[in-house]
């Protein structure tokens, strides 16, 4: 084989869960950030860790929300999380003890195993927060770090000043957290509208995420757009969907263990797949050994796939191309028992096959850049555009978002709030952010949870609604009375400074100005 690669190859994973802490338990809530955090959030990162051990360094771009940051640094939440790995191992300890069901008393001693390492894992590299285990993979160059707007808020709905109060608050954090601004950004549910590349350039932003068809599927280099520097990578979709896409991949396979069925005693999942249409109780028995077969098979079909489609690009295109293969993060472990174990197959096998492996800033700094190119307003959400945050199921969440902007704006845009902080009004402007979360519509619309994404967002923007209303009748000690008792639910973004949306007024209108 050739000692020069046949392309590149950019795995982004998108890490991304809405504040939860305080807000519920079961079946969202809490249990939703747990589970994430056991299944996806500790293996991939340990897996990450190892292969930075051996000697891998730009292994793959690894967007954290600054929300999901919050969390992971949380005490509430690190203890929440040590209780339940603790759970954990007693759930599996009940049910290796059961009788007549030696299938399931098999999966219970694998499952105590896993959480008897989970738990030593988290007590000793997690007992800082997220923070002290994401640092050394960025400062060591292991992964590229991609950061976002403070709550994950879909953009393109939001006014001007406060898209760009949202996204410097966001890289504000994760410079705050891991000790430099990212420069790269996964755009909430890569939502674009055309201009935004502006207030990417304005804030430092150099490269974000769009979805494949927003550049009608030629997603072989980064294109910067429109007449700025600010480069947009798009999803290969033809190779992304091979894992996973609205109707098929490999997580379906029969011997994978099944997601949805449960042991409801002990909470285990001792089913496989199986196939298709299988109800529950005809489900086989959950086999490691057929699991891990089977991740070596889609593991090598996976790089045969890359390979491929890297050799037509660069045959297409007189030169070495790029592949962007990009997921949520929580696909891997959480969803996908087996996926933390594909992922480092994959991530070894590709270099043995001749593709080099890298992040987008590596891409960029290869040269995998195109001409330029005016994308139109779109997501990676159904039917590519903005539907699930903008659609008629959702019309009432579009309004509220619209009712929380005018109200932030009017008591911090333009009202002059002194030259001290003002706790009233950052708590207002934090309630606000939490309102516009791209996750409630999103819920909705998807029927997941949808009362608990209906009565969160209206729970913070009933909030803004209060304080803003106190603050609009003078009586500023009674707000920052409510905002103080909030702030003890909401304990994210306490650094956030309401005082910076004037600024972000002050920019947009000379934006518009300019033209830009």
């Amino acid at each position: 084989m050739s000692s020069r690669p046949v392309g590149t190859f950019c795995l982004v994973l998108h890490s991304h869960l809405p504040w939860l802490p305080r807000h519920g338990a079961w079946p969202v809530g809490e249990e939703w950030l747990y589970q994430a955090w056991a299944g996806s959030y500790l293996p991939v990162l340990d897996m990450l860790r190892r292969l930075g051990a051996e000697g891998h360094r730009d292994v793959l771009t690894l967007g954290v929300t600054p929300v999901l940051a919050a969390q992971l640094d949380d005490p509430y939440s690190l203890r929440g999380m040590h209780d339940w790995l603790g759970g954990w191992l007693l759930r599996a300890h009940g049910a290796a003890g059961r009788r007549g069901n030696a299938p399931l008393a098999a999966l219970a001693a694998d499952e105590h195993r896993a959480a008897t390492a989970a738990l030593a894992d988290f007590e000793t590299r997690w007992r800082h927060g997220g923070s002290a285990v994401l640092r050394p993979l960025v400062d060591d160059g292991v992964i590229e770090l991609l950061g976002g707007p403070a709550t994950h808020p879909f953009q393109p709905l939001l006014e001007p000043a406060v898209r760009d109060f949202a996204l410097r608050a966001g890289l504000a954090d994760t410079a705050r957290r891991l000790g430099s601004r990212p420069a790269g950004i996964w755009a909430p549910e890569c939502g674009y509208a055309p201009g935004m590349e502006y207030g990417y350039a304005e804030a430092g932003v150099r490269r974000f995420l769009v979805d494949g068809p927003a550049l009608r599927g030629d997603t072989a280099f980064g294109r910067p757009v429109g007449d700025t520097d600010v480069v947009c990578f798009g999803r290969d979709l033809p190779v992304t969907y091979r894992v996973w896409s609205p109707k098929a991949g490999y997580p379906g396979h029969r011997d994978y263990r099944d997601f949805h069925t449960y042991d409801h005693p002990s909470g285990l999942k001792p089913s496989r797949v199986t196939g298709r249409g299988v109800a529950p109780a005809d489900k086989k028995p959950y086999d490691p050994e057929l699991a891990a077969a089977a991740v070596r098979q889609h593991a090598a079909d996976f790089v045969s796939v890359v390979r491929e489609r890297l050799t037509e690009l660069a045959a297409r295109h007189g030169r070495p191309a790029l592949v962007v293969a990009a997921y949520d993060t929580e696909l891997f472990g959480h969803w996908w028992h087996e996926g933390p174990a594909w992922l480092a197959e994959v991530l070894r096998g590709l270099p043995e096959a001749g593709v080099r492996v890298s992040t987008l800033r590596g891409a960029l700094d290869e040269g995998l850049v195109a001409g330029p190119v005016e994308l139109p307003a779109s997501s990676w959400g159904s039917g590519k555009d903005w539907r699930n945050w903008d659609g008629e199921r959702v019309a009432d969440l579009v309004e509220l978002g619209r009712e929380v902007q005018r109200r932030l704006l009017a008591k911090t845009g333009t009202e002059p709030v002194g030259l001290g902080r003002d706790r009233a009004r950052d708590g207002l402007a934090r309630q606000a952010l939490l309102a516009l979360a791209s996750d409630w519509a999103f819920m909705v619309t998807k029927e997941s949870a949808a009362d608990y994404a209906r009565s969160r967002a209206w729970q913070h923007a009933d909030r803004v609604t209060e304080i803003s209303d106190l603050l609009a009748a003078g009586r500023v000690t009674e707000a920052t009375a409510v905002v103080d008792r909030y702030d003890r639910q909401d304990t994210l973004f306490r650094q956030l400074d309401a005082r910076s949306l004037a600024d972000s007024t002050a920019r947009t209108e000379y934006s518009i100005l300019t033209g830009r």
